[in-house]
């Protein structure tokens, strides 16, 4: 999927007034919106200005699988008279063991729709097999080692749980058509202790993250068919909770970077495994 031309992972944005427990491990059913704002411009950037904002609504646990309903709407001016409005819908489901991959997107410009994605992939024991409905009737094969992304965020907690530093997998998300893959690049840091940098966002004051520890990450995508010393495509910084929940986003497309502030927060009861 992308934005402005630019590629953007919904489910690595996995993030009121009530809320619940959740079992250890698993991820946090949630509704959040971020405001998006435009932070850096590098070199011949074609943003002078960017405003928007991002719906990220998140349920499920890992035996019923997890749902994502996810809608992007972005406002770039390029401070010569051209201003261009996109709105990026998407859902997608991913069952708890990572094997089925269901996904279908809609991109508008200016209000004209101008690119749907519809197909799922399904993990056999020596491959993962896509199926494309849309754009067009299509199907290929990825390599076994591929990730869907609400695993991918699922490793990468883990990963921080266990005091790993560096995380390299494969993903792929529907995006572009339905064909691209990224191979990425994460990086984590040290944890966060839960009354150490207090948010000051739509995370403060939230009880059921008051005790949890969370952990600054960057991911960054590459083209899986480009060379080995290539710059990233894009890459997305955030604070992630132990629960999934996320803040402070920084998406870096190299001539621009776009800031997002988590602005509302609603986490829902994560029905527990039966």
């Amino acid at each position: 999927m992308t934005i402005f031309g630019r590629p953007i992972l919904c489910a690595v944005l996995a993030t009121a007034a009530v809320t619940f427990p959740t079992p250890a491990g698993e991820l946090a059913s949630h509704r959040a919106i971020y405001e998006l704002k435009l932070a850096q411009t590098r070199g011949n950037s074609p943003a002078a200005a960017a405003r928007g904002r991002i719906l990220y609504d998140f349920s499920g646990n890992a035996c019923d699988g997890y749902a994502l309903h996810f809608r992007q709407v972005s406002e770039l001016d390029n401070g010569e008279g051209k201003v261009t409005l996109s709105d990026l819908r998407s859902t997608t489901w991913e069952d708890g063991a990572a094997k089925k991959f269901i996904f279908k997107s809609q991109n508008y410009l200016n209000e004209t729709l101008v690119d749907t994605v519809d197909g799922e992939a399904e993990r056999e024991p020596d491959k993962v097999a896509v199926s494309l409905t849309e754009p067009a009737a299509k199907k290929f094969d990825l390599e076994a080692a591929m990730v869907f992304p609400t695993d991918h965020m699922r490793r990468i907690i883990e990963a921080a749980r266990e005091d790993k530093n560096i995380l390299e997998l494969p993903v792929y998300d529907g995006s572009e058509k339905g064909e691209k893959v990224y191979n990425t690049l994460t990086v984590i840091g040290p944890a966060i202790a839960p009354n150490e940098r207090v948010p000051t966002d739509a995370a403060a004051g939230e009880p059921a993250l008051a005790t949890l520890k969370r952990w600054p990450v960057t991911v960054s995508y590459f083209d899986k068919t480009a060379r080995d010393d290539q710059l990233p495509v894009y890459s997305i910084r955030f604070e992630v909770y132990e629960n999934g929940v996320s803040r402070a986003l920084m998406l870096d497309y190299n001539d621009f970077a776009i800031s997002g502030e988590l602005t509302s927060l609603e986490l829902r009861n994560s029905a527990p495994c039966r």
